[in-house]
């Protein structure tokens, strides 16, 4: 008898703790716009989040997230699973009001131009950024270029941050458009060191990375954080010696994130 009830408890915790994820989720959903930006016969599906009260008679910072390789897909839901409490947090809307947001990669494309060899373990990346960007890159920036033509957008105030592939992502995106963003934080991910020579004076990062990462080796990030040193910048640069691949959990946790990333502007 005593199994049972124990074995009875412990079904409807979890019973519980599903219905308040999903509780969780359908907040998200509820507050992230379900948006589309086409550009003629290519679509980006999006979610935004506005300020609370939002007014286009305002004008507000702009925060870019992209997602990981896990997330890619067309539901237009996956890309919140990591990032999105952060921003729908009470404190974060009330102290940082600020346009948020989180496109969606379809399922067999990326953010970075890049050849990845999955064989490996870490994973190996050849980043191949004088070709063109992939067509979820050129969406992404396309929709960033239209964003920073509306008049309720701060544009000395416009960031980007990622993780894994959005890591990535987000080292390409600002070589790629070196004089749009006031900061960048690019979680658990790489570059092509060579190509920072075009903002590592003129945008502050914030980077992040596992010491035990096993997915995407962090010496990536080593190398991108030295030559950026190499180049005259001045990098923030955390490394977990306790976390694997999912660096984003320690790294969206720090008291400071948002602080930091708002201090800037251009």
């Amino acid at each position: 008898m005593k199994l049972k009830t124990f074995i009875t408890t412990l079904f409807l915790v979890f019973v519980m703790s599903f219905l308040m994820s999903a509780q969780q989720l359908k907040k998200s959903e509820d507050l992230f716009l379900n948006k589309m930006h086409i550009v003629q016969k290519d679509t980006l599906q999006f979610r935004m989040l506005l300020p609370k009260d939002f007014s286009e008679d305002k004008s507000y910072p702009v925060v870019l997230f992209l997602h990981g390789a896990g997330e890619r897909g067309g539901d237009n839901e996956k890309q919140l699973a990591n990032g999105s409490d952060l921003f729908l947090n009470e404190t974060t809307r009330n102290s940082f009001p600020a346009i948020v947001i989180f496109p969606q990669c379809p399922e067999n494309d990326y953010w970075a131009k890049l050849k990845a060899d999955r064989t490996t373990k870490p994973i190996t990346f050849n980043y191949k950024y004088k070709k063109p960007p992939t067509k979820a890159m050129a969406l992404v920036m396309d929709l960033m270029d239209e964003m920073a033509e509306k008049p309720y957008v701060k544009t000395n105030q416009i960031y980007v941050m990622g993780l894994s592939m959005g890591g990535m992502g987000t080292f390409e995106i600002i070589y790629r458009k070196p004089d749009m963003f006031a900061a960048a934080i690019p979680i658990c991910g790489g570059g092509n060191p060579k190509s920072v020579s075009s903002y590592a004076k003129s945008i502050p990062l914030w980077v992040f990375h596992g010491a035990k990462d096993d997915v995407v080796d962090p010496n990536l990030s080593v190398y991108m954080v030295s030559e950026i040193l190499k180049n005259g910048g001045f990098p923030r640069f955390t490394l977990y010696d306790f976390a694997n691949h999912n660096s984003w959990d320690p790294a969206l946790a720090e008291p400071k994130l948002l602080t930091w990333l708002f201090s800037n502007s251009k």
